[in-house]
């Protein structure tokens, strides 16, 4: 064979730490084999990996899921950045959710880097104008995950979402980079009104669980949102807010409160 015809083999420490892991799963749990397989082990890259995951939790007897993995794959190619922001998603969720202890969980089995990356491929169709198709994935994702993301919503990288069942975020939000989420969160409007409506989250953001953010507002940088809050007003950068409606109760107590994951404040927060 010539030289010109050998393929240099690309280094993916993510992938390759990805792959070992399966490897493991499977001598551990050989009932797994062909799940493992055929999410995993097939494929040679993560982009593979992903429209594949992707294709089988949300096609349909309405929609193939040859289909969803071209159009998936398409999207990969085009726009390296889907992979590079999910790659951001693994990263956050290994390191803010205590229960993740393989990066081979969150592509089997969470919910929430799933439907993220879900989402990201119908904001790609809505971008490019394929609308129709957008709205197609948005369902399936509200139908398969219990997550529902309008496909024009805004979404930044390394994104933790926890739990995400009845994750709400409406069609003008727009959410920063490094945020976490819990479960039964709402992004929304407050009435009727057409034009742009929603949150708009800054970078660094924790989100409680339950909470309620409504209207065109801003949440500021590191801030967080204390579960069960219902915040109907600008939240100032590196604040912490609760109530119903909410308040600001203190400062948030450390740079990073989306990576702390720290939901304590008042005096049990100094004892943590």
């Amino acid at each position: 064979m010539a030289k010109a015809d050998i393929q240099p083999r690309i280094v993916d420490p993510v992938w390759d730490r990805i792959t070992s892991e399966a490897h493991e799963a499977v001598a551990k749990e050989p009932l797994m084999g062909g799940l493992i397989h055929a999410c995993i082990l097939h494929h040679k890259t993560l982009a593979k990996a992903l429209s594949y995951r992707i294709a089988a939790k949300l096609s349909s007897n309405e929609m193939s899921m040859m289909v969803l993995r071209e159009v998936a794959n398409e999207a990969y190619a085009v726009s390296p950045e889907l992979v590079e922001a999910a790659r951001a998603d693994l990263s956050a969720v290994m390191e803010r959710d205590p229960a993740t202890h393989r990066m081979l969980q969150p592509i089997l089995y969470f919910k929430g880097f799933q439907g993220m990356q879900a989402h990201r491929l119908a904001h790609w169709l809505w971008e490019e104008g394929r609308e129709d198709l957008a709205y197609f994935l948005q369902m399936r994702c509200s139908e398969v995950y219990g997550i529902d993301i309008h496909p024009a919503a805004r979404i930044g990288k390394g994104i933790m979402i926890d739990h995400a069942h009845s994750i709400v975020i409406g069609e003008t939000a727009v959410v920063g980079d490094n945020v976490s989420m819990l479960h039964s969160v709402t992004l929304g409007g407050t009435g009727k009104e057409e034009e742009d409506r929603h949150p708009k989250i800054g970078d660094e953001v924790l989100i409680g669980a339950g909470a309620k953010v409504l209207g065109n507002i801003t949440v500021g940088c590191c801030s967080r949102i204390a579960a069960g809050s219902v915040v109907l007003s600008d939240v100032p950068p590196a604040s912490t807010v609760a109530g119903v409606p909410a308040k600001v109760v203190g400062e948030a107590g450390c740079e990073h409160p989306s990576v702390s994951m720290n939901q304590m404040f008042g005096p049990r927060a100094a004892e943590e």
